[in-house]
């Protein structure tokens, strides 16, 4: 098990149907939940295992992209180059690149590579990278604009009655910003004043709106407003900032800290929500490291799963994310007790799609292999 040195990439796409009722949130596609699993066979018999979960359909484009354009790059080279590795396919997918399906499939490959790191050091990442904390504070998220008033309420209370202090909440897209205000305000009157309330626009408004909805959401003490309007409007960012009281966060639309350098140079957005799909781990860390040099905080988006060993390792870490709407799909969920979330012992990511969901749900897939 020592030879590191990749075999081949092999790849499973799934479609795996919700449970109970699809998020409400008019944004997503309510079919089902679609990941790109991605294993990283060593010659020495260790496998890595990155996945990607898209949101917004594309499993077959990532797969292409993958086998045509990524495992060329990647098959035959030696698994702990992970820096080296980025740099390459970062360089070498640049002319279609930058952004998009190419820094994904990146991604998947960086998560696996640090999974086979972490497994021949016998570590998981949190502790190969250095261990700042033992456990993460962790947000209920999932209290969908769509679920009316009522239903998102009863979703953030299920969050609370798991001991969780903080909940997010989603507004605009499928009401009018003024609806947005009542519900904030029931929301703060249902969980009191100890509960931290996130309110997500997931890019709907423009900053007028945004300033104009805002200015109530002050009175209502809420914890952020994030992604307020659409991720190249820097510019708007600064203005709401600039209005509120509230913070005004997002970042998990931009790809790499090329991306954010505006939120860098003009530092008016205090927390920071990077995507691990958006840069991989390495990425990640050295947005965190960045960040922590402006005196700013990560919060990243989705995954806590995984994100767990990252806000575990820096010293600037936010809030975790937790999206129960994946716990089914584990071997052993991440679910947070107490309010926090510790990262597994085992090394690392530790952890495992269950078996026969990859084989009953799988609806396509490819390996790639060379001559090593």
């Amino acid at each position: 098990m020592s030879d590191m040195t990749i075999r081949a990439l092999r790849t499973a796409l799934i479609r795996v149907p919700w449970v109970g009722e699809p998020p409400a949130n008019g944004i997503m596609s309510a079919t089902a939940r679609e990941l790109l699993v991605l294993e990283v066979l060593t010659r020495g018999g260790l496998t890595g295992m990155g996945y990607l979960q898209p949101l917004r359909g594309g499993l077959e484009t990532l797969d292409a992209c993958i086998t045509g354009m990524i495992a060329p790059m990647v098959i035959g080279r030696d698994a702990t180059e992970v820096e080296g590795i980025w740099q390459s396919l970062w360089r070498g997918t640049y002319w279609m690149g930058r952004m998009g399906v190419a820094v994904f499939c990146l991604s998947a490959i960086d998560i696996a590579l640090w999974d086979l790191v972490g497994k021949k050091a016998g570590l998981p990442l949190y502790r190969l990278w250095g261990k700042s904390r033992s456990e993460v504070a962790a947000y209920g998220s999932g209290c969908w604009r769509g679920l009316g008033r009522d239903g998102m309420i009863s979703k953030a209370k299920q969050f609370t009655s798991m001991g969780l202090g903080a909940i997010k909440m989603q507004a605009a897209h499928v009401r009018p910003w003024r609806e947005d205000v009542k519900n904030v305000f029931a929301m703060r009157e249902a969980l009191g004043p100890d509960v931290e309330i996130m309110v997500d626009v997931n890019m709907g408004w423009t900053a007028d709106t945004a300033i104009q909805a805002g200015r109530y959401f002050d009175d209502a003490d809420i914890y952020w407003l994030e992604e307020p309007v659409v991720c190249e409007d820097f510019e708007g960012y600064r203005r709401i900032a600039r209005h509120l009281r509230t913070r005004v966060v997002g970042g998990e639309t931009h790809f790499t800290r090329y991306d954010m350098r505006p939120f860098f140079r003009k530092p008016s957005t205090p927390i920071l929500q990077p995507d691990m799909m958006r840069g991989g781990l390495t990425e990640l860390r050295k947005i965190a490291a960045v960040a922590d040099t402006w005196g700013l905080t990560i919060a990243p988006h989705l995954f806590h799963e995984l994100m767990v060993h990252v806000l575990a390792s820096i010293p600037n870490a936010n809030y975790l994310e937790y999206m129960d709407w994946n716990d089914d799909l584990w071997v052993e969920p991440a679910i947070p007790q107490s309010g926090k979330l510790r990262p597994p012992e085992s090394p690392g990511h530790g952890l495992a799609f269950k078996a026969d969901l990859l084989k009953s749900q799988r609806v396509g897939g490819s390996e790639v292999s060379g001559k090593v």
